[in-house]
């Protein structure tokens, strides 16, 4: 004897067209079972906090937690270290602070930055990231001169895992003929 089974499903938000003088306008109803409105302005991986943003920044196994201060002297440290410390060459520090230069928003506000995981280029990547979704949430307007040159867009790039029967991801043993 066959057993049934319940459907289950997720409830979304209705929403309800509205006509007034030829526009519409949709609106949304929210139910009790609809998911929380986030304010659109922030970024989801960004929070306000008084006069402190945070934000967070990710590239292949590096995690970079930005801490904005608003009120600050224009210092970017990384794990307690000064950037010209933590990222000795000029391409590192460059990555770091190209969305500071997009912004112009270069000596404003003290940067505390903590990363860890992965390697220094894929850390600076990251803390770049973390940088430009802080700014994003500090000031809106900001957003136009950051996603355009792609600052906001996260890579989600990672090495892909070694397969069994091969020495790396797709490299093959050598085969012989003989």
């Amino acid at each position: 004897m066959p057993t049934k089974t319940k459907k289950t499903t997720t409830k979304t938000p209705h929403k309800r067209i509205v006509k007034k003088d030829k526009v519409e306008k949709v609106e949304i109803v929210k139910s009790e079972h609809s998911p929380k409105i986030v304010d659109s302005a922030i970024p989801h991986s960004a929070v306000k906090k008084g006069e402190m943003i945070l934000a967070t920044g990710k590239r292949k196994t590096s995690v970079a937690r930005v801490k904005f201060l608003i009120s600050g002297e224009g210092d970017i440290l990384i794990n307690n270290k000064p950037i010209k410390t933590y990222f000795p060459y000029f391409a590192w520090q460059k990555i770091v602070e190209h969305p500071l230069e997009a912004a112009n928003f270069v000596h404003q506000g003290t940067f505390d930055i903590k990363v860890k995981g992965g390697g220094v280029k894929s850390q600076a990547e990251a803390i770049g990231l973390g940088l430009a979704r802080a700014l994003t949430a500090f000031n809106h307007e900001l957003r136009k001169n950051l996603k355009p040159l792609g600052l906001l867009r996260r890579d989600a790039r990672v090495k892909e895992r070694k397969k069994p029967g091969l020495k790396r991801a797709r490299r093959a043993p050598q085969w012989t003929k003989r």
